[in-house]
């Protein structure tokens, strides 16, 4: 949540620091400010709301400066106010600070400020930051370059929480401090120029060449270089890594949103997450990101799958994938509450943490809970340099490039492909053939195919999303492997359409759900020809007998569902290890188009932001 963007140079700022900002967007848009120095001063714009606006703001008051900092917020402490956006000052006015994270503590270090003298003019536990640093700097000896990191320092010692922040100093010209604890924070290098950001996506206009920073590390940039150093102060080393990709992947190239741009790169997605990972000759998956033997997975009597959000929906259905190919019993968390209950977790049980970003923070803290335990614990994210990809005990990289829309889609698809991966690994281990395991290469071989005929059914789910664009209530079902795609199908309108929408399973109609049913109230039911096929058939008959409208997701050659739907969608046949991936595309599509029917802005829905990096 939040993004920092950072500039020092011999260039103008402004440009860098708003483009960058565009690119963050994501990440959070209430509100958005610059700090910018210039002559021994700085200058400082903020706006409620959009960059957009911010850019009118400054538009109207220019300001300029070869040294700045800038800011994108997503509101945690303090309403959506123009005192409340970043930056913020210290009491002199001279130091400005940009925050990513939350100080937990804030309450007790405001009172203990203003006990000293300190007035405060936002609500916010950055201000609060912002003052430490100002306070410690102003009882430097010296007004310098390591006056300023010590100050930063000091403050730091004192907070709880987490922080990315980025700071500068009226009074230290030619310098910008930057320091992370749980939020991300890049450090860009340049020729005679640096940058920092919350995110490579900002500053890979400018830069490939950037610095990944570790907890508790602080960097000091000028113009001509950089050094890092630790909170507890020493020394810290560091790694140049090569960003794999450029400026074009984070534009929205033809398309209009880059929810859109996202679903229709699924067939390059799920073919790179399976690039090089297959080998017919085994007739298993090769993955040694695991970094564990087949003895080692043989072990394995166990495994617990934690995610968050889109990421659990993707954990419940690898639940299904993994257990029918490969009998080992998988079990399912919310990485929020992993460190908050105490899961009895035997000795040979295998944990995976799954983020898009790889810095989701519930989600780290449950790898870190669990390696506290003991247990080996893998990532599977989309961030090779992300803080779960270093810190894990190995993993699986998706390679599904920048995900940029709010909403995630091709991440999603991703994360099942590489479930199904895992269990062929798995099942050839212990009991699939070897032509078992040449069978389902030949089935996930077709998939990019499979996944791009889906993505073909566009037009079709756009006029359906027309039909129902105006209901007030959805419910989602589905049954086996489908029942989660029918929670990522609800929970997908819901986040860019405002509709509230609910998914159950297909069989718990009759307990309950059935009394939702009316007549503007659509049921969509995931109901491909798999051995609950039937069943499904008699679950979508209760619901018309009830007059509610149906809307059936079915296998291609299907002539039962459009007897009693009122509208179907027929998806390639496919595994049942496979069908999942391609059922929910109809429903990231569903959900997109009735949100563009509604006028919704589909890539920055309300209240959302992509990479959740507060608990």
């Amino acid at each position: 949540m939040c993004g920092i963007v950072a500039y020092i140079g011999s260039s103008n700022a402004l440009p860098v620091l708003l483009d960058g900002l565009r690119r963050l967007e994501y990440r959070g848009y209430d509100s958005a400010g610059v700090a910018l120095l210039q002559s021994g001063r700085i200058d400082v714009r903020k706006a409620v709301g959009r960059i957009a606006n911010l850019a009118e703001e400054i538009e109207k008051n220019p300001v300029s400066g070869q040294i700045g900092i800038s800011h994108t917020r997503w509101a945690t402490h303090g309403a959506v106010t123009r005192e409340n956006a970043h930056p913020h000052s210290d009491r002199s006015g001279r130091l400005h600070l940009v925050h990513n994270g939350v100080i937990e503590n804030y309450q007790t270090l405001r009172e203990q400020l203003i006990e000293r003298g300190h007035e405060f003019h936002s609500q916010t536990d950055t201000e609060v930051l912002a003052h430490l640093v100002g306070e410690a700097f102003e009882q430097s000896a010296t007004q310098d370059k390591g006056s300023l990191v010590e100050a930063v320092r000091s403050a730091l010692r004192q907070v709880i929480g987490t922080y990315g922040i980025s700071v500068v100093h009226a009074d230290v010209p030619g310098v910008i401090v930057g320091a992370r604890r749980g939020s991300p924070l890049v450090l860009g290098i340049g020729k005679d120029e640096h940058f920092l950001a919350s995110d490579v996506s900002a500053i890979v206009a400018h830069t490939r060449d950037v610095v990944y920073l570790n907890d508790y590390e602080i960097v000091a940039l000028q113009a001509e270089g950089f050094e890092i150093s630790t909170v507890s102060g020493g020394g810290a080393g560091f790694q140049i890594s090569r960003v794999e990709f450029d400026a074009s992947s984070v534009d929205k190239g033809k398309y209009p949103h880059y929810m859109l741009k996202e679903i229709h790169e699924q067939p390059n997605t799920v073919r790179d997450a399976m690039r090089g990972r297959l080998s017919l000759e085994e007739a298993t998956a090769k993955l040694g990101g695991l970094n564990m033997t087949n003895s080692e997975l043989r072990a394995v009597d166990r495994i617990v799958l934690a995610g968050c959000g889109t990421a659990f929906h993707s954990a419940m259905t690898g639940e299904y994938i993994i257990e029918s190919l490969s009998h080992i019993p998988v079990e399912c968390e919310f990485a929020s509450e992993f460190r908050y209950r105490n899961i009895p977790l035997q000795r040979d049980t295998l944990a995976f943490v799954i983020s898009q970003s790889g810095e989701t923070a519930d989600t780290l803290a449950a790898l870190r809970e669990s390696q506290r335990k003991g247990h080996r614990t893998l990532g599977i994210c989309n961030n090779v340099a992300s803080t779960i990809a270093r810190e894990s005990d190995g993993g699986v990289y998706m390679h599904a490039g920048p995900e940029i829309g709010v909403a995630a889609t091709k991440s999603f698809t991703s994360q099942l492909t590489i479930f199904t991966l895992l269990g062929l690994l798995l099942g050839r281990i212990r009991h699939l053939s070897h032509s078992e395991g040449r069978d389902m290469i030949a089935q996930m071989e077709k998939l990019p195919d499979l996944v791009a005929r889906t993505i073909e059914l566009e037009s079709q789910v756009a006029a359906i999303a027309k039909k129902y664009a105006q209901a007030k209530n959805f419910l989602f079902m589905g049954r086996q492997a489908h029942y989660p795609i029918a929670l990522e199908g609800a929970l997908k309108l819901k986040e860019i359409s405002y509709i509230s929408a609910s998914g159950y399973p297909s069989a718990e109609l009759k307990h309950g759900v059935i009394a939702l049913i009316t007549e503007d109230t659509p049921s969509l039911f995931i109901a491909p020809r798999d051995a609950v096929f039937e069943k499904n058939i008699s679950n979508i008959e209760e619901v018309k007998a009830r007059k509610g409208p149906v809307i059936a997701i079915g296998t291609e050659g299907d002539t039962a569902l459009k007897k009693i739907c009122d509208d179907v969608i027929l998806i390639p046949d496919a595994p049942h290890y496979l069908s999942p991936i391609l059922s929910v595309i109809p429903l990231q599509l569903l959900a997109y188009y009735i949100a563009v029917e509604l006028g919704c802005d589909v890539d920055k829905p309300r209240n959302l932001a992509k990479s959740v990096t507060v608990e």
